[in-house]
């Protein structure tokens, strides 16, 4: 098995339920309040690390009480600590989340506080890291010109590098053709090409957009339809798993994680993004994004479940 690293945000989740989510002006009872450890990079860490990646997480948090939820989880599940930076001007980033209890839809404001002010320094000590490691997946919530960094650094030693195109923030031509492989969900496909994504024909323009700028392998996750996936002339949706979802906020996480790890093992695409959808199956079933995030074993029985 490869080693692998996670380039991301961590922010701490504060999620609350309701029978709708408010519209602009309106208040609503909510029925549940649940805080914990989240922000997409630290999501998707945890869901390869479970996944049974040798995975090394690197983030920056804020030396407050909102820190320890993210090294006490990482303790708890025997995550290497070494490269968390600490900020001593900024606070740990957090994450408002508002799920409907009755459709599982969510709508989320992030505010990522000290993992938007990761330096050169710190990007410079992560050197070996990056140097061991065969992939680096980023996402867009922390400081860009950090991502670019990194993004440098790992072309420089062979070190493929995924972009989870989330959220959505502007990037450079220059910043895409360093990406072996893109993976944003269909509305941040169509935010980055200006083509709506819809179905296959739609989905196939917008991986020729990534193309054209040097991406190599472009992954659009399309919800509970499942994934477009366009590798060397092969381009195909594969269907998601139907399962009775209970939150879907940490989705996307799980399934980026989750493809992480698989291609950490050596999977081919086709494999690696079936495990990654079992993976996110599983993880929409149970409250919260890291928290929610399934076992190797529990992937392992579901998938087998299935065939």
């Amino acid at each position: 098995m490869s080693k692998v690293a996670v380039f991301g945000s961590f922010v701490v989740d504060l999620m609350a339920r309701s029978p709708h989510l408010p519209v602009p002006g309106e208040t609503v009872k909510g029925s549940m309040f649940k805080m914990g450890p989240g922000g997409k990079g630290f999501n998707q860490c945890v869901a390869a690390h479970k996944a049974g990646a040798e995975v090394v997480m690197i983030t920056k948090v804020g030396r407050d009480s909102f820190a320890n939820v993210a090294l006490d989880t990482m303790t708890d599940l025997g995550m290497d600590k070494e490269h968390i930076f600490v900020s001593d001007d900024r606070e740990t980033g957090i994450a408002l989340i508002l799920v409907d209890e009755n459709t599982s839809q969510n709508e989320i404001i992030i505010v990522p506080g000290a993992c938007n002010t990761i330096t050169d320094e710190e990007i410079k000590s992560i050197e070996n890291v990056i140097k061991e490691s065969e992939y680096v997946l980023l996402q867009l919530e922390v400081n860009q010109d950090a991502n670019e960094m990194v993004v440098d650094m790992a072309n420089r030693y062979g070190c493929k590098v995924i972009v989870n195109t989330a959220p959505y923030s502007p990037v450079t031509d220059d910043f895409l053709s360093k990406a072996y492989m893109v993976t944003p969900n269909e509305v941040e496909a169509e935010e980055l090409t200006g083509i709506p994504v819809s179905d296959l024909q739609s989905a196939k323009k917008a991986a020729a957009y990534f193309y054209d700028k040097g991406v190599q392998k472009v992954l659009i996750t399309l919800g509970s339809r499942g994934v477009f996936v366009s590798s060397d002339g092969r381009e195909e949706i594969v269907p998601a798993f139907k399962v009775d979802a209970v939150d879907t906020t940490g989705a996307g996480d799980a399934f980026n994680g989750g493809l992480l790890a698989a291609l950490a093992e050596g999977k081919d695409i086709w494999e690696a993004v079936r495990f990654a959808n079992g993976l996110a199956a599983l993880s929409v079933q149970k409250l919260g994004t890291t928290p929610s995030m399934p076992s190797r074993e529990e992937i392992d029985a579901f998938l087998q479940s299935t065939q």
